[in-house]
């Protein structure tokens, strides 16, 4: 069964106004209120913005919404709010913001369960206080919610060492539009059968359900953190430096890429452990430079990717993944067109094939040309570019997930079992799912 996007149609202002009496019985008045100016996403304005406090609460008011034919988007801190498709409809916003709680830390066993509207700060502050944490670097930690992580599928320079949500993700609760609480993983209670929901649930946008809770396995916190910077002379001795310490005996926590323009690229190498642990990588790790130019050590270049949010506009800002020895190429490539086209890029990538770029400075129609050229180049060699932020203009005329190839349709059929009525982020996934 496939979801035709166009076959659901908005309720009227009178079905949302009887529903509203329903919903605010379930949350009560004061975590329930009419939409304002800013919760409009991308020229779509909801109704009402509710606040759920349980669990049950949050099952409770899906089940509402889709009897009722609402459209719900999934909100937490907001940070990501942008990524996706531009919605349909947004006839309700359901926030995560209540459901906050360190449900437990299981210190002996490394792992913890956390409510989806619990800040990632807040979780490593809480965690550090038992020497451990969760081994993962999203964009705005003061922000981003652990439901939005797992929604996005945010993860940084720590997967070189630790992997992605993939790895650290062992349980999920799943909250189905139709009202289902649904857990999966770690400590089971309740099994979809047929599906694996902690991965299905990570990069799916809360298309498919609301992330409830979320349990992870840990780490320890580090004795020690030592980085270094290196300057290269172009993207070819960037490319063999980030190759040989791939190829190397060497457990970096972070390898990273900054280049923009014309520039030098340089090269971030993080390392972690004990002292001395971290002083035989960094002598082993310097006999792999050759004639890179050590620079002044800057820890402060793990957060550059933020950086790619703020500039000149009209922009666009976009995830890219590849092979990592197709780095060179791709850099070239960001090279001469903004050479060609009067841009201005900057981009972060991590030794892994995977990274951000931004690229500034043009007309919308030069922006979409260059969107289509390097996505072009990108998925011929079996990589992807996933555009996060551009102009509405631009969205309009794209989708910003790139081609889903022959999964398609496999993904389509997921939608439809977990979401036949399409009551959540309608169109804001692939294709419009």
């Amino acid at each position: 069964m496939d979801i035709e996007p166009s076959s659901t149609r908005p309720p009227s202002a009178a079905a949302i106004a009887d529903l509203e009496a329903d919903l605010r019985a379930i949350v009560g008045e004061e975590y329930m209120r009419q939409a304002a100016p800013e919760d409009c996403l991308e020229g779509v304005s909801p109704s009402v913005v509710l606040e759920p406090g349980t669990v049950e609460e949050l099952a409770r008011v899906l089940k509402t919404a889709t009897e009722a034919g609402v459209h719900v988007i999934p909100r937490g801190g907001a940070s990501k709010m942008e990524w996706g498709n531009l919605p349909r409809w947004s006839d309700l916003i359901v926030s995560t913001r209540r459901l906050n709680r360190i449900v437990e830390h299981a210190w002996a066993d490394m792992t913890t369960t956390v409510e989806a509207g619990c800040s990632f700060q807040e979780l490593q502050r809480a965690l550090a206080q038992h020497g451990q944490r969760l081994a993962l670097d999203p964009l705005w930690p003061e922000k981003a919610t652990v439901g939005g992580i797992v929604g996005t599928n945010d993860s940084g320079p720590l997967r070189v060492r630790y992997g992605t949500l993939r790895d650290l993700l062992i349980g999920i609760t799943l909250v189905l539009p139709d009202g289902t609480i649904a857990k999966s993983g770690g400590k089971v209670v309740k099994n979809v059968a047929g599906y694996d929901l902690p991965k299905l649930a990570i990069g799916s946008l809360g298309t498919l359900g609301i992330i409830a809770q979320a349990i992870f396995r840990l780490h320890p916190l580090p004795r020690q953190t030592r980085t270094l910077c290196f300057r290269v002379k172009d993207y070819r001795a960037m490319n063999e430096l980030i190759l040989s310490v791939l190829d190397s005996t060497l457990v970096p926590t972070g390898l990273q890429i900054r280049a923009r323009g014309s520039e030098a690229p340089e090269v971030d190498v993080r390392f972690e452990g004990t002292a001395g642990g971290c002083e035989q990588q960094i002598e082993q790790v310097s006999r792999l430079t050759g004639d890179a130019m050590q620079i002044e050590s800057d820890a402060d270049a793990w957060n550059a990717r933020a950086g790619l949010w703020s500039g000149n506009e009209p922009s666009l800002a976009g995830n890219f993944s590849l092979l990592p020895a197709r780095l060179e190429g791709l850099f070239d490539l960001l090279k001469t067109t903004a050479e060609r086209q009067s841009l201005s890029w900057r981009a972060v990538a991590q030794g892994v094939g995977v990274g951000l770029l931004r690229l500034e400075g043009a007309s919308y129609s030069v922006l979409l040309a260059v969107i289509r050229e390097l996505r072009q180049s990108l998925e011929q060699g079996g990589g992807s570019l996933v555009i996060l932020h551009c102009p509405a203009e631009i969205k309009s005329q794209i989708d910003v997930w790139g081609s889903a190839g022959d999964t398609l349709h496999l993904m389509q059929n997921i939608k439809a079992q977990f979401d036949p009525a399409g009551t959540l982020n309608p169109g804001r996934f692939i294709a419009g799912i």
